[in-house]
């Protein structure tokens, strides 16, 4: 694969999703009119980086992520907020875990420091490399769409990044 070629990941097994979602609010006594708002999706733009992705978050360092504010508009999605959850999914679309949204802020790319980048428990968790693959990533994804994209487009009214940090609340094995 190239870098500027965005391979599609496969739509989501809701089927799994709603089990395992279902499954999830009997284990805390939740009803379904009392669920927090969740979504369910893979990281990453190909079904390798989502893997890869949901490897570091139930084997690895990775407790956040980021992503560009235009993006909620463009696709009409809800901007995440505290509380929300998010069943995430590996690169074939089956639902591997359940994230709880611990805090979202709204950042430029210059803004983001050494400890978000670290929470994002990819590559050696360096700032330069969050910086690195995350410009390339949104480059790349924002192509795929027809637009250019730059770090300075982040420094814009609704351009900034949306930065999450989540926990595992579900299997309970990965839960901390």
């Amino acid at each position: 694969m190239t870098e500027n070629t965005v391979q599609e990941l496969p739509p989501v097994n809701g089927q799994a999703a709603a089990t395992m979602w279902a499954d999830y609010l009997a284990s805390r006594d939740i009803s379904e009119d009392q669920a927090p708002h969740h979504v369910a999706e893979s990281f990453g733009d190909h079904p390798a980086l989502a893997d890869e992705l949901l490897n570091e978050i139930l084997h690895g360092t990775k407790r956040a992520t980021s992503s560009l504010a235009s993006d909620y508009a463009y696709y009409g999605e809800r901007v995440p907020q505290p509380e929300d959850h998010c069943i995430i999914c590996n690169g074939a679309g089956e639902p591997r875990a359940i994230l709880r949204i611990i805090s979202v802020e709204r950042a430029s790319f210059f803004e983001v420091d050494e400890q978000f980048a670290a929470a994002e428990g990819e590559g050696d968790l360096s700032l330069a490399y969050w910086r690195r693959e995350h410009e390339k990533f949104w480059r790349r994804t924002q192509k795929s769409i027809g637009r250019e994209w730059s770090p300075e487009d982040t420094q814009a009214p609704g351009g900034e990044l949306i930065l999450e940090r989540f926990e595992i609340c579900w299997p309970e094995e990965y839960a901390g």
